[in-house]
C-alpha cells in the first residue's frame, strides 16, 4: 500500500528550535551561505551554520592550508573570519531574507571571550542558536583545548549560558580519550544540543621536498575517511545524554545521513561534501524523503534511533 502523505521531516533540535528537516550546513563549509545561494535554495534547508565567529576578525593561518587527502581533506584554515560586527552588518542581511534558522558558531582564545561573544549575539533576533566550538586552544591554560578537558569544557559553556537564553549547541572534538565523559560534562553545564564530531587531527608530508604539506604542518581531517569513527561516536553519546544530538562526519549522500538517523541523531550537518557537490544538501534532503517514502515511514521520529543492536 502506497503512502498517500508526504513524510513529516521536522525534528527538534533544542527546546523552541524545530527544523523543517534534519539537514544542516556544517560550520567552515558552506561560507556565510551566500556564496552558495546560487547553487542551493536556502529556503529547502534545516538550518545554516556559518563559518566559526570570533570577537575580531581573523586572517587564518598561511597557505597552503588545504590538501586532498585518500577520501577526505585536511585543512588548517585557522578560523579565517570577518569578526563579529562585520558579520552582523554585511553578512547577516542577507541571511535574513530566508526562512531558514541561522546558527552561528563561536570560538574564542578564553573564557571571557566565549562569554562576551554570548553576550553580544544574545540580543541578536535573527540568530537562531549558537554552536561552540570547544576545539580551540585556551591561551590561558598552556594551548590546552577546551574540548579536550572537562573542567575547561564545563567552565565554558557556564560562563556562556549564564549570557544567552538562546539555544546552545556543543560542538565536541573527537581528539579525547572518552567522548561521553566530555559530552555528560557539556550537558550539565547547560548545553541545550551535542553536534559532533569536529575534526581529526592529521599531517601531510612533501616526500619531495620532505616538507609538511600544510604551512601549519598539522590540520584537520575531514570526509569520508572520517565517518566510521564519526558514528561510533554519536552511538556512544546519544546513548549517554538527554539532549538532542548532530550528526556530523564523512556525511556525503543521504544514505549516510540515514546511518546518523537510525544510530539516534535528531540531525546531521553536511560539511566536506559541499566542496565536492555544491547541492549535496539538498540531495540529501530528497535522498531522506525518498526512503521514508520507500520504506512507508509517515515521521522522520519513528526513524531515529531506530537501530537494532
Amino acid at each position: 500500500m502506497k503512502q498517500t502523505n508526504e513524510p513529516r521531516l521536522k525534528v527538534s533540535i533544542a527546546p523552541g528550535l524545530t527544523l523543517r528537516n534534519p539537514v544542516m550546513t556544517a560550520s567552515g563549509t558552506f561560507g556565510y551561505g551566500q556564496e552558495y545561494s546560487s547553487f542551493v535554495d536556502l529556503n529547502q534547508l534545516g538550518a545554516i551554520v556559518v563559518k566559526g565567529l570570533s570577537l575580531a576578525p581573523n586572517p587564518g593561518n598561511p597557505p597552503p592550508r588545504i590538501v586532498e587527502t585518500p577520501c577526505g581533506m585536511l585543512n588548517a584554515i585557522g578560523l579565517e573570519n570577518v569578526g563579529l560586527n562585520v558579520f552582523v552588518n554585511e553578512k547577516l542581511p542577507f541571511l535574513s531574507q530566508f526562512d531558514t534558522p541561522v546558527i552561528v558558531n563561536i570560538y574564542g582564545k578564553t573564557i571571557d571571550e566565549y562569554a562576551l561573544l554570548a553576550e553580544k549575539i544574545d540580543p541578536l533576533n535573527q540568530i537562531a542558536a549558537m554552536e561552540v566550538n570547544i576545539s580551540c586552544p585556551n591561551v590561558k591554560a598552556g594551548g590546552v583545548a577546551f574540548g579536550t578537558d572537562p573542567d575547561l569544557a564545563y567552565c565554558v559553556i557556564e560562563a556562556i549560558r549564564k549570557n544567552t537564553g538562546k539555544p546552545l549547541i556543543v560542538k565536541l572534538s573527537p581528539n579525547v580519550t572518552d567522548i561521553v565523559q566530555i559530552a555528560r560534562t557539556v550537558t550539565e553545564a547547560g548545553a541545550d544540543s551535542i553536534s559532533l564530531i569536529n575534526t581529526l587531527t592529521g599531517m601531510a608530508i612533501d616526500i619531495h621536498r620532505k616538507k609538511p604539506v600544510l604551512a601549519n604542518t598539522i590540520g584537520g581531517l575531514s570526509g569520508p575517511a572520517i565517518k566510521p569513527v564519526a558514528l561510533r561516536m554519536v552511538f556512544q553519546v546519544v546513548q549517554s545524554v538527554s539532549i538532542p544530538v548532530i550528526g556530523i562526519g564523512g556525511i556525503m549522500t543521504a544514505s549516510d545521513a540515514l546511518e546518523f538517523l537510525i544510530a539516534g541523531a535528531q540531525a546531521i550537518q553536511v560539511g566536506t561534501a559541499n566542496f565536492i557537490n555544491t547541492h549535496a544538501t539538498i540531495d540529501i534532503v530528497a535522498g531522506i524523503r525518498n526512503y521514508l517514502v520507500e520504506h512507508h515511514i509517515q515521521d522522520i521520529s519513528q526513524l531515529i534511533g531506530s537501530i537494532n543492536d
